[in-house]
């Protein structure tokens, strides 16, 4: 997809210079990431912008370390934030309190299909 648009697909990618861990609350099934949440939360650390003129941190955003029918524990990691503006976190974390649900260990997640139809 990189070649078709012209990009370098061996070209290096920018990484960012801070990181910041969010772990899980409690143990359990991880059974839902709301992505609006954590979109919301790369684009307050610079990963996106809010007018054509902002600058973009071509390193920012949110790595997942777990998906929803995950397993976790109690301070496991389930994302971590990368931004150049340490500064940003606080602002980015305050997205996330509501992104992700932990049920408890046991309970049964029927995942939704990755894709739901194709269209020719």
């Amino acid at each position: 997809m990189i070649s078709a648009q012209g990009g370098d697909p061996d070209a290096t990618l920018p990484v960012a210079r801070e990181q910041h861990v969010v772990t899980a609350r409690s143990s359990g099934v991880l059974t839902r990431l709301d992505a609006y949440d954590v979109g919301v939360a790369a684009w307050r650390l610079g990963a996106g912008r809010a007018r054509k003129e902002d600058p973009v941190q071509a390193g920012a955003g949110v790595e997942l370390h777990a998906k929803p029918g995950d397993t976790v524990t109690e301070g496991q990691p389930l994302m971590t934030l990368h931004t150049d503006t340490p500064e940003k976190f606080d602002y980015a974390l305050k997205a996330l309190p509501d992104a992700y649900d932990v049920a408890p260990a046991g309970t049964s997640y029927a995942a939704l299909p990755v894709v739901r139809e194709r269209i020719a």
